[in-house]
């Protein structure tokens, strides 16, 4: 069992850049896990939503992520997010991960369905169960798949089974993230936000940190937030947070996940295009993305 005192910080939902042919560029890839580590991250998740988990084979993510574990050498932990609706593909995604030394493993409630609790108790379950030495930390996105995972249900997997350590939170419902700390607060579970603007607010009542895709792009900056808060700088903190947050609700305007290899692009991070159908934001769309960078000092004019 990994040390789940390392989940914290902020770990980065890390790009997967692509070729015109959109075959995974391993070498960029590469660079890009060196890149995010000098900019301070605390952990990569490899195929999060930002790493466009839903366009890629099996072997493409499974390949990439052995490229990525490589590259990291073991300097911050790695984790592999799954996405896959069947149970019994969730499984196998998950056992492969563990042999290739995944520090963790990240669980997306099934897209397209509505479960019942039962069902996707059931589904977390025999997911942990098959991985029983590996962290699992739950990922709750209400805004792409169409329904949460209950604050009720959390709480349960967090008792029940052993390996379930954590929750990513993306709901952005600032309630629902302190009621899972508020519930878990007396099991060692790490509650995290999955919303690049609640990093601060999220320290604040009890979260351990943030899983950013921002921090792609703006490593320092967003990592600052933590690190500032952990040392007692709460005022450095809550300014950094602001920062941010401008240029992360930029983003909404465009097609997800675009404005954030959009932004890496900017930079001159060169991480190719998203997998199609969606394309890269274009005219007064990019200007937006251009022009909230400016604004926050993170592109030179």
């Amino acid at each position: 069992m990994m040390n789940i005192d390392q989940i914290k910080g902020i770990i980065v939902p890390i790009i997967t850049p692509i070729d015109k042919n959109e075959n995974i560029d391993e070498a960029k890839l590469r660079f890009m896990v060196d890149h995010v580590i000098e900019d301070g991250v605390h952990g990569i998740l490899a195929f999060g939503s930002n790493g466009e988990f839903y366009a890629f084979e099996e072997q493409e993510m499974l390949t990439a992520f052995e490229a990525i574990i490589d590259q990291a050498k073991g300097r911050v932990p790695v984790y592999f997010g799954i996405g896959a609706i069947r149970t019994k593909q969730a499984v196998r995604l998950a056992k492969k991960a563990e042999a290739m030394g995944a520090d963790g493993i990240s669980i997306l409630q099934p897209m397209f369905l509505k479960p019942t609790f039962d069902e996707l108790y059931d589904h977390f379950k025999a997911v942990a169960d098959n991985v029983p030495n590996t962290a699992v930390l739950l990922y709750n996105n209400p805004g792409r798949v169409g329904y949460n995972i209950s604050v009720k249900l959390a709480e349960k997997l967090a008792r029940d089974v052993d390996n379930i350590v954590g929750i990513k939170d993306s709901s952005g419902d600032f309630t629902m993230l302190s009621e899972l700390v508020r519930c878990t607060r007396d099991l060692n579970f790490k509650v995290m936000a999955g919303k690049d603007t609640l990093v601060f607010p999220g320290l604040c009542i009890g979260t351990v940190g943030s899983v950013c895709s921002t921090a792609n792009m703006f490593g320092p900056l967003v990592t600052s937030i933590y690190n500032k808060y952990t040392k007692g700088d709460l005022k450095g903190a809550l300014e950094a947070q602001f920062t941010l947050n401008p240029v992360r609700i930029a983003q909404d305007k465009t097609t997800f996940p675009v404005a954030t290899k959009d932004m890496a692009n900017l930079l001159g991070l060169e991480v190719g295009d998203c997998v199609k159908p969606v394309q890269s934001s274009k005219g007064e769309l990019l200007e937006t993305l251009r022009s909230s960078m400016e604004e926050a000092g993170l592109l030179e004019k």
